[in-house]
């Protein structure tokens, strides 16, 4: 899938918005997630093109949940214009008082703990 579908960013009043390009071409809904301090920005490029990838292995039938490596899962909600946003999974492991902030940066330490060091 290299080279077919990249992620594309922008900085928007309420965050960074990162989105997928190049998943309509294959009949699927890009995948978008905003509101992001830019401080995430790499590690959710990198998350985005990794649900990417699932959702063009999966075909036409999208997941609600994406299952990642090291236990993440991703809910995908649908949104205006056919997209999919990407949001925590419903409780009991989504977020809790922490937030989703602090859920998304989980997710980067858990997907890449080398990031962390």
């Amino acid at each position: 899938m290299r080279g077919e579908v990249r992620v594309v960013g922008a900085e928007r009043s309420g965050g960074l918005e990162l989105r997928t390009a190049g998943l309509a071409a294959r009949g699927l809904p890009e995948v978008r997630v905003t509101g992001l301090p830019p401080y995430l920005g790499q590690g959710w490029a990198r998350v985005l093109g990794a649900v990417a990838a699932r959702l063009a292995a999966a075909g036409p039938v999208l997941p609600v949940l994406v299952d990642l490596d090291g236990g993440v899962v991703l809910r995908l909600v649908p949104e205006k214009e056919g997209t999919l946003a990407v949001a925590p999974p419903p409780p009991p492991d989504g977020p809790a008082a922490a937030g989703v902030e602090a859920w998304r940066r989980d997710v980067l330490t858990r997907l890449f703990p080398e990031a962390v060091s």
